[in-house]
């Protein structure tokens, strides 16, 4: 499994301007050769490579650094072709659609740039890192990162790394591949309902509530729209001191909801039983006060987060299709709009249970994975949307979407 290890530079001031010509460097010559790109029609890598190569390498750059950064270029264009293959960018005809068609990509000046072992050598006793630039080799360059990230650098790191600058700091993000712990057996499946008004609430009675994190989010939309009303000097700087701090508040928080729910799982040996929510905003509809709610909540994010901590825990995991959900009885089945009285209450139409809503939902997503006795369900080298694996080989691949409520007692 790959996950990425970010660590902080700390060049000297001399250091610091090769580092920071460099990216500018190589964002500008990466304008160019995006220019050249969309001139010949988009070519292939090698084809792009024998119209560009010749004057990256009179403008100086290694050969090395000349062929990341054609590649970056035209990773750059493959990324967008999938984006607008997917409807990411608006519907064919579109203003967006048009827009980012039209014209060729650009590249910030302090975009990141990839390195590889060749360009880029690490030396984990002394924590510094020899790094390739335009004013030439750099030695000892000093990295600050934590003990634990240290040690997977030093046991786990392969792969490329990507130089970013971030408001005037530097930062090496490498590619390591950890190891994946084997899964073992599940008792039954812990199911996971999430939400914007709860985050994520389990079959177990965890409940992470969303409340102070929508009131921290509000705080800072007063805020922002305060000193962008400003226009001022000051404003704007303390709008810079301010940037991406929402977003590593929420990164924070949907870690430590993560973590929690695969410790959970991992302490009584069971699976954890997710949503599949892809899509959802292009479902929904909404009132204008409510869509900034609702395109706001991370719970992608948060899916990858319990992913990727299953997969180094060894936890089973799968995908359930959350259709009727909050609608369904997770004691008798039965689904009924009117079972759902309010954002909080669940009370069946047919059994007369009353119930959390969300712990409802939680309860029922999984409950058809363990009447049919899912085992050892694999989502190694899987990505998180493609399905799972059970173990009986006599069996076919359960398709994208685990159907909970066609594995009820009865129906298998």
């Amino acid at each position: 499994m790959k996950i990425v290890t970010q660590v902080k530079l700390m060049p000297e001031a001399e250091q610091a301007a090769a580092l920071r010509s460099t990216l500018r460097t190589v964002n500008d010559l990466a304008c160019w050769v995006s220019e050249v790109a969309f001139a010949h029609g988009v070519p292939r890598e090698y084809e792009l490579r024998k119209h560009t190569y010749p004057r990256l390498k009179a403008e100086g750059l290694g050969a090395q650094a000349a062929q990341h950064t054609i590649k970056k270029v035209r990773d750059a264009y493959t990324t967008l072709k999938a984006n607008i293959r997917a409807g990411n960018l608006g519907k064919e005809g579109s203003k967006r659609h048009r827009k980012a068609e039209s014209k060729p990509i650009a590249f910030r000046p302090e975009a990141a740039q990839p390195y590889d072992d060749r360009c880029l050598s690490w030396q984990y006793d002394q924590q510094t890192v020899s790094i390739w630039t335009t004013a030439g080799r750099i030695k000892n360059v000093r990295f600050v990162c934590s003990a634990d990230a240290l040690k997977t650098l030093r046991e786990c790191r392969k792969g490329e790394s990507d130089l970013i600058e971030r408001d005037g700091s530097f930062y090496l993000a490498a590619t390591c591949e950890v190891p994946e712990a084997e899964q073992y057996e599940p008792d039954g499946f812990i199911g996971v309902d999430l939400g914007i008004v709860n985050i994520a609430t389990t079959s177990t009675g965890y409940q992470a509530a969303g409340r102070g994190l929508n009131r921290y989010r509000k705080r800072q939309r007063a805020l922002r729209a305060k000193l962008q009303k400003k226009r001022t000097k000051s404003a704007r700087r303390r709008l810079k001191e301010r940037s991406r701090r929402e977003t590593r508040h929420v990164n924070n928080t949907n870690h430590i909801i993560a973590k929690t729910i695969v410790t959970e799982a991992e302490r009584t040996s069971a699976g954890i039983s997710l949503e599949e929510l892809k899509g959802i905003r292009q479902r929904v509809r909404l009132r204008k006060p409510q869509r900034v709610a609702l395109h706001s909540w991370a719970f992608a994010q948060l899916g990858d987060f319990i992913v990727y901590k299953a997969k180094r825990a060894g936890v089973p995991l799968v995908f359930v299709d959350p259709a009727y959900s909050s609608r369904e009885c997770a004691e008798c089945g039965h689904i009924d709009r009117l079972n759902r009285i309010s954002q909080a209450k669940f009370a069946c139409r047919s059994c007369g249970v009353v119930a959390h809503a969300d712990r409802n939902a939680s309860t029922s997503s999984p409950a058809g994975a363990r009447t049919c006795g899912l085992r050892g369900v694999s989502h190694a080298s899987l990505p998180p949307h493609r399905g799972v694996w059970t173990e009986e080989p006599t069996q076919q691949p359960v398709g994208r979407y685990l159907q909970a409520r066609s594995f009820r007692a009865g129906s298998c």
